[in-house]
């Protein structure tokens, strides 16, 4: 349970009438919870910490929640854990689906990243299907980091995870480019690493005044959420636009239709990240260090 939780939750004033049993107030948006019949091992209000918890990692990175209103669907399954998850747009708010074992534990909704990953895809405006894999790579790269900037998750697992996950989207023989090469290491991972670059190269251009979470934010602070479609110029041009230099955009051209190999140990020595078994190492003396940790303070 986040210690921050407080902070984006409304409060009911009086003469103002208590939500309905099912609605969920949380991270300043309304939530409809649906458990079905069948029990879980978890009492409802565990339940709806999770959904509370994963809501205000999400809204604190992107400066609000994305939408007014969603519905959570919440699909028991055997076994323990959280499984499987899916986002759309329904009936003018969106709708997210996610199985949850009938046996899970508080614990698993601790280490959780479905739910907060499935609640970033409400923050972009749906885009041609070309360009999938910057949905899930936003998802993908957002997630950790977002959880880490409220406590979440330990900046080392954030780190850990870029590390031992990123080589799964750099391209392979036969590649063309993100944009026409839709395998699921370019397209979750190859999105999350162009996420990565897009991070440290506006930090890096605006002396780390700026990172793509500025870049994010202008996007559902204008309105463009995944109730909205978009083009890519549009929404790179924004992205741009509010970052203050054409990062996004440039990487764009250079990975959409081209296979780019990116040199990780080379990312990794500048921002003095490295991996030692199972446990990352810190390199404060690294010439990205600083910006290594903006990217997980929220700076």
């Amino acid at each position: 349970m986040s210690a921050c939780r407080g902070e984006l939750e409304p409060h009911l004033g009086a003469g103002v009438a208590a939500p309905d049993p099912e609605v969920l107030l949380a991270a300043g948006a309304r939530f409809e919870l649906q458990l079905g019949d069948e029990p879980f091992a978890l009492a409802r209000a565990e339940i709806e910490d999770w959904i509370r918890d994963a809501a205000l990692a999400v809204a604190s990175y992107y400066g609000r929640f994305p939408v007014a209103r969603t519905t959570v669907r919440v699909r028991r399954v055997q076994g323990d854990g959280v499984g499987g998850g899916n986002t759309r747009a329904w009936d003018g708010s969106a709708l997210i689906q996610v199985e949850l074992g009938e046996h899970a534990s508080v614990e698993d909704l601790k280490e959780d990243w479905v739910l907060p990953h499935e609640m970033v895809h409400l923050a972009l405006p749906g885009l041609p299907r070309q360009h999938h894999w910057l949905e899930e790579g936003i998802a993908t790269y957002v997630e950790p980091v977002a959880r880490a900037q409220l406590g979440q998750l330990r900046v080392e697992e954030v780190w850990r995870q870029l590390v031992q996950g990123l080589p799964q989207g750099q391209p392979e023989p036969g590649d063309r480019g993100l944009d026409r090469t839709p395998t699921w290491g370019r397209t979750y991972w190859g999105g999350a690493l162009f996420c990565l670059l897009a991070d440290v190269g506006i930090r890096e251009r605006t002396g780390n005044r700026f990172g793509l979470r500025d870049a994010l934010r202008a996007v559902v602070a204008g309105g463009h959420t995944m109730l909205s479609t978009s083009t890519m110029e549009e929404l790179l041009a924004l992205c741009d636009e509010a970052a203050g230099v054409p990062v996004m955009s440039e990487l764009y051209a250079a990975h959409a239709t081209e296979a780019v190999t990116v040199d990780l140990d080379l990312l990794w020595s500048r921002l003095g990240v490295s991996l030692r078994g199972r446990r990352i190492r810190f390199d404060d003396a690294a010439p990205l260090a600083a910006v290594r940790r903006a990217i997980t303070a929220g700076e």
